[in-house]
């Protein structure tokens, strides 16, 4: 009598095997923002003729396909593939300023297939990737390690820079400094690093003093710079290791006063007045609303009449009649403070603290080092551009045309979000069995 061979069930969890370790909560608190990020742009062209919101959406679907995909397959195989990713990244950026396609000024996108494509997006995580191996091999508790990161970060940055992309290059040196800082980079050479450009604002700011104090008649200074001068000469010489004959302290100092110097001559003889206008307007509420001043006080008015509760969906008047520009790109958060009001912006701001707390929790548990800097670097990218972007809409900062991560309208920063979150679940999905809490 011939037995009959029984055929194993296949249920549910056969299928969701390759992603049994995946972070849940992450991928739909992503894709519950980028949904909620499509309904605010509808919103925002509801009177218009075009279709953002839909292509928001139908991005955001693909980018989560790439994201699974990323997620079932092994991170560790990118360490040997990270020159190869880096070359990549800086062949596209040369390749912008080649055949790239200008637009206000700018000259940063591909046109592929009929669609426009910014390199400068995806080259976030590029850099990722490639500083994630580099650290990985030898740690930033060496100078030697923080100046090679440094020099390789450098290329791309300078790429992206000469687009002109400012925005995107301060997105770059956030995750460079949140990446050295995990890879155990001493804090104070970190600060190090940032001080020159501290410098160039403190050295053009007289207070408490009436004028700046001026040397040989073409050196001059704030108060308050001088005292940073001082500080970094102490930090210079108590953490770099030249402490002989107080060599790191001389260095720091030096390098502050050339920085300071280099901002003083590049404010009064290099920025025209726009330019300086956009960098210091924030500081002025009521500055020129008609002129350079105009977005983020029509953005200000926005979120202000949305109170407490706000306007409600589809019926905020700044919104529907469009008054505040770029709304469903740079200034989406505008909108969801005047049809949702302050409770409104909190619950948004509070499921970005749970996205970046699951990314920290990642981090803490990856299998590896390298996996910890891919979690950290995309931390870092998306912590710096939610401060600039909700800073700016609000007037704490200057505008930088940085998007709100997953929300504002942008179909490379959309992949670029969602590839960056494959590879970390794929951290997430490859490392021991953590119990969850």
């Amino acid at each position: 009598m011939l037995l009959k061979r029984s055929r194993p069930k296949i249920g549910w969890k056969y299928w969701f095997k390759p992603w049994q370790q995946v972070d849940w909560l992450l991928f739909l608190l992503t894709i519950g923002v980028s949904m909620f990020g499509g309904l605010m742009i509808l919103s925002t062209e509801l009177t218009q003729p075009v279709a953002d919101w839909w292509w928001h959406w139908t991005v955001a679907g693909i980018g989560v396909v790439i994201a699974l995909f990323l997620a079932r397959t092994r991170y560790e195989n990118l360490i040997q593939w990270h020159w190869v990713t880096y070359a990549i990244t800086n062949v596209s950026l040369i390749a912008v300023m080649i055949i790239g396609t200008s637009a206000k000024g700018a000259q940063r996108w591909i046109t592929i297939g009929g669609f426009n494509v910014q390199p400068s997006e995806f080259a976030k995580v590029g850099i990722i990737i490639t500083l994630a191996a580099v650290l990985h091999k030898r740690t930033a508790s060496t100078l030697e390690s923080v100046f090679r990161a440094l020099a390789i970060t450098a290329i791309p940055w300078a790429l992206v820079f000469l687009q002109p992309d400012l925005a995107t290059s301060l997105v770059f040196g956030a995750i460079v400094l949140g990446m050295l800082y995990w890879a155990n980079a001493n804090p104070g050479w970190l600060i190090l690093m940032i001080s020159p450009i501290i410098s160039a604002i403190l050295f053009s700011i007289s207070w408490p003093l009436s004028e700046p104090i001026v040397l040989f008649n073409t050196i001059s200074f704030g108060f308050l710079g001088l005292v940073w001068v001082g500080a970094m000469g102490i930090l210079g010489w108590q953490t770099l290791p030249w402490r002989r004959f107080g060599l790191g302290g001389i260095g720091a100092s030096a390098l502050n006063l050339l920085g300071g110097e280099l901002g003083v001559f590049a404010w009064n003889h290099i920025l025209k007045d726009y330019q300086k206008d956009r960098l210091t307007v924030f500081l002025k509420p009521g500055y020129d609303i008609l002129g350079v001043g105009y977005h983020q006080h029509q953005s200000r008015i926005a979120i202000g009449a949305g109170e407490v509760w706000g306007w409600g969906l589809f019926k905020g008047p700044m919104t529907q009649l469009n008054f505040v520009p770029e709304q469903h790109t740079d200034f989406i958060f505008s909108a969801v403070g005047e049809e949702f009001g302050f409770v409104g912006c909190l619950v948004v701001l509070f499921i970005f603290c749970l996205i970046c707390f699951r990314l920290l929790r990642i981090a803490q548990t990856a299998k590896d080092n390298f996996g910890s800097l891919l979690a950290i670097g995309v931390l870092s990218m998306i912590v710096f551009q939610l401060t600039v972007n909700v800073g700016m809409t609000v007037g704490l900062a200057p505008v930088a045309g940085i998007p709100l991560p997953w929300m504002s309208y942008g179909r490379s920063a959309m992949l670029t979000n969602f590839i960056a979150l494959g590879l970390v679940e794929s951290v997430a999905n490859f490392r021991q069995r953590q119990k969850y809490y």
